[in-house]
């Protein structure tokens, strides 16, 4: 993948738009999970570097089993670690096939945008609207599993103490299909989070067809 290009615009943007926009990109051929940052301006904004590692995003194509099929995403929300909310576009870059090769990501903090929507909203509203709360950007890998872990949780709606064994599959179908076993040694993670042998973990991975979405 020729960076060249993809520098040039990305200075653009971020100038373009100032200090809250962050630009970065992802190489999905490098081969190293754990960075795939292959540059980024304005990284302040998610506390990312050069060289750090994936995103939800980037797992999810590199766990397609259709990549060409994987549809560019704009207009959702994100959060940081301290809080700050994001305005996220994620445009697939693909070679001549249609494949693609990498990610091109845009994050605008729109954190004081929101609180000053808030405080109109106040005046003009009995109440709020509830909203989803945005998923957070990771750090690291094993940041990105431990939040992948958690959604799966979230997604079976009750504590692992409580989860009979359908329930596990149904977590574990999800880790699976969000690429979470692509981390290294995620499986060691998972089943001793789930109370399982990595025997059982395969299993589970195996039976992932017979839960309906």
């Amino acid at each position: 993948m020729d960076l060249s290009f993809f520098e040039r615009l990305s200075k653009a943007i971020a100038v373009q738009f100032g200090d809250n926009c962050e630009v970065a990109v992802h190489d999905l051929k490098s081969g190293d999970l754990e960075h795939t940052i292959a540059l980024i301006e304005n990284g302040h904004v998610t506390h990312r570097k050069q060289g750090d590692g994936p995103s939800r995003v980037v797992l999810e194509a590199l766990k397609s089993e259709d990549p060409k099929a994987l549809k560019d995403s704009a207009g959702y929300l994100m959060r940081t670690h301290d809080g700050r909310i994001l305005k996220c576009a994620t445009i697939y870059i693909r070679d001549e096939n249609g494949v693609p090769e990498g990610v091109f990501s845009i994050n605008y903090d729109v954190t004081e945008l929101l609180m000053a929507e808030r405080a109109v909203s106040s005046l003009l509203h009995h109440r709020e609207e509830e909203k989803k709360t945005p998923e957070r950007i990771p750090l690291s890998v094993n940041e990105l599993l431990d939040d992948l872990i958690e959604q799966s949780v979230q997604l079976v709606g009750k504590p692992v103490a409580m989860m009979n064994k359908e329930d596990k599959i149904k977590a574990i179908a999800f880790l699976n299909k969000a690429g979470a076993f692509l981390i290294t040694r995620s499986g060691d993670k998972v089943s001793k989070y789930f109370g399982i042998s990595k025997y059982t973990l395969y299993s589970y991975i195996d039976a992932k067809d017979s839960i309906q979405d």
